[in-house]
């Protein structure tokens, strides 16, 4: 039942902050959209996952709350009575429990910085065809090389599954898709994208400052994980900032060491998110 109401006053204030928060990465992407363009790294947060835009800049204050002179809210999925609904919680249980278990299982291990971003390179190892209109920064060759030259750890199944052919015995690991509990570790850069699908997923169980906190953090996981790609991405400028694109060369000890100690920040950067969703999971089980 909830707990606390909220004033039309209040809660559209911290809706239109929420906006604004997020305007400066969706406005980008949404202008590209209407003219027929692409980002090759920016996009990927909005094609990859399944929350849309607008979805994202919404604002929810999470279960418990009931927002005052709210009638658009009645007609979102959870709602009735400007809160969302007991009903609604008992249909997401099985996600909750699903979530929890993840998340846990992540936490208890340590993070692991040892893999330098060798996923993007097993994806074009050997193959004709790479998954970005942009060329490879050492060429066909040199990309190969590099992967056969390195240990690939690789411990998320959405990256491994991406994998070519030629590479995949080459992963000391073998992540299923069932088994992400048993494989996932805090220093994955994907495990931390992956916060924010946990956290978009939950919606609107959970409030979306809470979203937007890991949206942001997957924002910028995703431009060190490109960074650290095989490709060259001469020419392309980072939102909202502008700056011009840098490559890490992680085939190089500078590189290594580059993105290891930027993989440690994002871990550390995580930690206290992933626990918040625990929290929350903890929390909305326990009704």
């Amino acid at each position: 039942m909830p707990v606390e109401s909220l004033p039309s006053a209040v809660w559209r204030a911290r809706a239109g902050a929420h906006a604004a928060r997020l305007a400066p990465y969706v406005e980008p992407h949404l202008a590209r959209r209407r003219r027929g363009e692409t980002h090759p790294v920016h996009d990927f947060l909005f094609s990859y996952y399944s929350q849309r835009p607008a979805q994202l800049v919404r604002w929810h204050p999470g279960f418990g709350v009931r927002l005052l002179d709210a009638p658009a809210y009645d007609g979102l999925k959870g709602y009735a009575g400007g809160t969302v609904t007991r009903d609604h919680l008992e249909s997401q249980r099985p996600l909750l429990r699903a979530t929890h278990r993840l998340l846990t299982a992540t936490a208890a291990r340590p993070a692991h910085t040892g893999c330098f971003g060798l996923h993007e390179w097993a994806m074009v190892y050997r193959a004709g065809d790479t998954r970005h209109p942009q060329p490879l920064r050492l060429g066909g060759r040199g990309t190969d090389t590099v992967v056969e030259s390195h240990r690939i750890t690789c411990s998320h199944f959405d990256a491994f599954r991406f994998f070519t052919d030629d590479a995949r015995p080459r992963n000391t690991l073998s992540p299923g898709r069932d088994d992400r509990p048993d494989f996932e570790q805090p220093g994955c850069l994907h495990a931390g994208m992956d916060l924010y699908k946990h956290a978009f997923r939950l919606t609107p169980l959970v409030a979306s400052d809470l979203v937007a906190d890991c949206f942001e953090l997957a924002w910028d996981i995703r431009v060190l994980d490109m960074r650290a790609a095989p490709y060259d991405m001469t020419g392309v400028t980072l939102d909202p900032t502008g700056e011009p694109w840098t490559p890490v060369r992680i085939e190089t000890a500078v590189g290594k060491r580059e993105y290891a100690a930027a993989q440690a920040g994002f871990a550390e950067r995580g930690a206290p998110l992933r626990a918040r969703l625990v929290e929350e999971c903890q929390r909305l089980l326990a009704v």
